[in-house]
């Protein structure tokens, strides 16, 4: 069974599940929707196929104007939507991964159904302009603990995906009543273009200890331009993990592709858990990058104020608990980081807050003057915020996108693509 899915202004959803072809012209296809509504609901019934995961996207808006602080303005794409989706990224032929916190990785082709995006364009101005995505689920997924901030996360390919087609993806996992993040690496299979799947699954890395609670798993993954697997890891809200040696919480932590330690990490001597440890004093890591002199930006959520932009050395100490620009939830202070001139201090700080989530440095040239700048989603702000790269770093303008903004990425195309987060969130371009 082939499945379409159609971009189109519309508040329901219909599945094409008898792999009809839409011919001739917008009339035609009004038509055939509405004569064959109870042909489709019956071959959907025996088939007992769930609509969530193979509906179609109706329910899309047309592109609509965002404009930032500093008089920029760019047109936004609606593509797709999905149920909470949380990272995105690029395969070399253009394709895209996406995951959504429930669990769930849709691979989807956007040149799978020009003729029928064409002939909608032609007829309603609203879809004018707008790519149709085919979106076919991902089998072979590993079991996963969605619930609070955590479910399945980020999704990474190795940089030799071309030829060994790895990819990287994290995830929590239950234990009993405690959790923790993990990484694992599988072999993505797309002989058959139409059944997508997963094989020879593997856990690289755990969160060390499992923790009760639900939050600030961090779980960000980035490949180094020398090939070196970097993660981010949450203190989990436990606060003094991000101190302790004797537990990865909290931490930026750099392996081999194949989750082995480096020799020449900053704490390898001491072994264990701290040998994995390239910095330490992190809250909620929730973005990573690296940037054209090969330097690690981070950014993190601080507490109530103090969302930190970090970059991001060999064995520093940014000093979470210890120092914040912020105060804790219950109004008790923290010391400012200026009174600890012995730890990191982010290369600039929001309070109030933005809310950082998703992070990447765009290379391009499609828009003026973005290029070497980084790019980050807020979720409160409902922002994308434009930053200087330096330390310190300054914010160059502030999109408002109307939604909470989960994850950023630059396709092959040099266009800037957003996710929205939430039931619904829409992938979004961005056109300058």
């Amino acid at each position: 069974m082939s499945i379409t899915r159609l971009s189109y202004d519309r508040s329901d959803e219909v599945e094409n599940s008898c792999n009809m072809r839409f011919l001739g012209n917008y009339q035609h296809v009004r038509s055939i929707l509405l004569l064959r509504m109870p042909a489709l609901i019956a071959c959907l019934l025996p088939l007992q196929i769930s609509l969530p995961a193979c509906a179609a996207d109706w329910a899309l808006s047309g592109p609509f104007e965002v404009s930032s602080d500093a008089g920029g303005k760019l047109l936004a794409e609606p593509l797709s939507s999905f149920d909470k989706p949380w990272a995105m990224t690029f395969l070399p032929d253009g394709k895209l991964l996406v995951t959504e916190k429930a669990g769930e990785l849709w691979l989807l082709d956007f040149a799978a159904n020009t003729d029928a995006a064409e002939l909608l364009s032609e007829q309603n101005p609203k879809t004018s302009g707008m790519e149709v995505a085919s979106k076919i689920a991902v089998t072979g997924m590993p079991q996963i603990s969605e619930g609070g901030q955590g479910g399945l996360g980020d999704i990474i390919l190795h940089p030799d995906f071309s030829t060994n087609n790895r990819v990287y993806l994290s995830y929590v996992e239950q234990d009993g009543n405690v959790s923790g993040a993990v990484v694992s690496t599988a072999n993505l299979q797309l002989q058959d273009a139409s059944q997508p799947r997963l094989t020879d699954l593997n856990v690289i890395w755990s969160q060390s200890p499992k923790v009760s609670g639900q939050g600030h798993y961090g779980y960000r993954l980035a490949f180094s331009p020398d090939g070196y697997l970097f993660i981010t890891s949450g203190e989990r809200q436990k606060f003094d993990p991000a101190q302790d040696m004797n537990s990865n919480l909290g931490k930026v932590v750099r392996l081999h592709d194949d989750g082995s330690v480096p020799a020449d990490n900053p704490f390898a001597a001491r072994g264990g858990v701290a040998a994995q440890i390239w910095s330490l004093g992190h809250r909620n890591p929730l973005g990573i990058a690296f940037d054209q002199n090969d330097s690690l930006w981070v950014h993190e959520m601080g507490p109530k104020g103090g969302d930190e932009l970090n970059l991001v050395e060999r064995g520093a100490n940014y000093g979470y608990p210890l120092v914040s620009n912020g105060k804790h939830y219950n109004g008790d202070s923290i010391p400012n980081h200026d009174t600890r001139p012995d730890l990191s201090a982010p290369a600039t700080s929001w309070t109030p807050v933005i809310s950082p989530s998703g992070l990447v440095v765009y290379t391009g040239a499609l828009y003026n003057g973005w290029e070497n700048t980084g790019i980050i989603g807020g979720l409160s702000s409902q922002s994308l915020v434009r930053v200087v790269l330096d330390n310190p770093s300054t914010e160059i303008e502030r999109y408002d996108m109307g939604n909470r903004i989960r994850e950023v990425e630059q396709g092959p195309d040099n266009y800037v693509y957003v996710l929205e987060d939430n039931k619904g969130g829409r992938l979004l371009r961005l056109i300058p």
